[in-house]
Formats: C-alpha cells, sequence, structure tokens
C-alpha cells in the first residue's frame, strides 16, 4: 500500500494537478470553450468577418500551405504539430505568462475568438467540413486548456509564494515552472493526437464525406 508520502509516477502527476486544482481546471475549460464559442456564434451572425478572415489566411499563404500539404498525411501532421506547439503553446500562451503572471490569457483569449470567427461554417459545404474538424476543436482547446492551468498555476504561485508553501517569491516561481512541465507533457500528447487526426480526417474523411452529405 502507498503511503501518503509516496511520490506520484510521471504519467499520473497531470492528473493529480488536475485533481487537487479541479475549480480552476473547470473555469479554464469554462474560459477556452467560451471565447471559441464567443467566437463562432459571432463568426455565424456575421459572415463578412468569417469572409476577412478567409482571405487573410489566402493573403499570408497558411489556405496555400494547407492546400500543399493535404495530400501527404505525415508531413501535415508535423507541421500542424509545429505550429501549434511554437505558435500557440509557446509563444501565445507560455513564454508571456513567464514574463507577466497571467499574460498568456490575455493573448490565449483573442486567438480564441479569432479561430471561433475564422471556423464558423457560413455554407452547407463549410457544415459538412466542421463535422470532423470539430473534434481537432475540441483535442486542441484541451491541450492549451492544460497549459493554460500550468501558467494559472505558475502565476497564483508567484504572486503569493504561501499557496505553494513557498518562503521566497524565486522558489514559488520554480515550482511554478514545475507544474508547467508536468502539464505540458499531456497538453504535448494531446497536441500529437489532435495533429494526426486532423491531418488524417482532412485526407481521407473530409472530402469523401463532403461528396456523401452534398
Amino acid at each position: 500500500m502507498k503511503g501518503p508520502d509516496t511520490p506520484v509516477p510521471l504519467w499520473r502527476r497531470p492528473f493529480h494537478l488536475i485533481r487537487t486544482n479541479l475549480r480552476a481546471y473547470l473555469l479554464v475549460n469554462v474560459f477556452a470553450y467560451g471565447l471559441f464559442t464567443v467566437g463562432f456564434i459571432v463568426g455565424l451572425m456575421f459572415p463578412a468577418l468569417n469572409a476577412a478572415r478567409s482571405v487573410a489566411l489566402e493573403d499570408d499563404g497558411t489556405a496555400g500551405l494547407v492546400q500543399g500539404l493535404v495530400a501527404t498525411p505525415p508531413l501535415f501532421a508535423l507541421v500542424i504539430l509545429a505550429v501549434n506547439v511554437g505558435k500557440l503553446s509557446l509563444a501565445t500562451i507560455v513564454l508571456p505568462s513567464l514574463v507577466v503572471p497571467f499574460a498568456g490569457f490575455a493573448f490565449f483569449g483573442y486567438w480564441a475568438v479569432e479561430t471561433g470567427i475564422t471556423l464558423a461554417p457560413t455554407t452547407p459545404t463549410a457544415w459538412v467540413q466542421f463535422i470532423p474538424h470539430s473534434l481537432t476543436v475540441v483535442i486542441e482547446l484541451q491541450a492549451y486548456v492544460l497549459l493554460l492551468l500550468g501558467t494559472w498555476l505558475l502565476g497564483r504561485h508567484w504572486v503569493s509564494p504561501t499557496t505553494v508553501g513557498a518562503t521566497t517569491r524565486g522558489r514559488a516561481y520554480l515550482r511554478g515552472l514545475g507544474r508547467v512541465g508536468i502539464l505540458a507533457l499531456a497538453a504535448f500528447v494531446l497536441l500529437v493526437v489532435g495533429a494526426l487526426w486532423e491531418a488524417y480526417s482532412l485526407r481521407y474523411f473530409l472530402y469523401p464525406l463532403t461528396e456523401l452529405l452534398l
């Protein structure tokens, strides 16, 4: 039988952190999925905003990159993973929060609303395409929720070291970094799953589904 001081296995530590910070985890879920839903509804109500986002993706080359990679799912999944880890996980959520407590929430919030507007289906074809992509949204947003929870714990410990039993802000910051790292491992697993699903569903599921239903 395990005693109270038995170390928690690495693979169980993310679940342990979620369980011990369940209220914060639930609130972060509401924040992430809620803002995406707000953007989604705005995109449905104002199709011109959705169209503007589509034009922006065409202009910056994103749409062309997707079209060029969709026929090669392994490479496409690798690119998706690189973008989700580098641009969204690190640059949008984690790194800003390492400098200013909770800053990642502001950057992510903007991204979530904008992404909701971008993905809002405004045509019958777009609604069909969103069927498989909705699972991608759920998986990837959950990965970002874990990272947001980690940065929330970091900020909380940083601002109030007593919450983690530390005597200095420096020690509290380091303990917060450890919690970010633990949750980042679980988030990375979800991002890998999400990238594989997105790449392979677009190649082998989306187009046959579109032809079947339309």
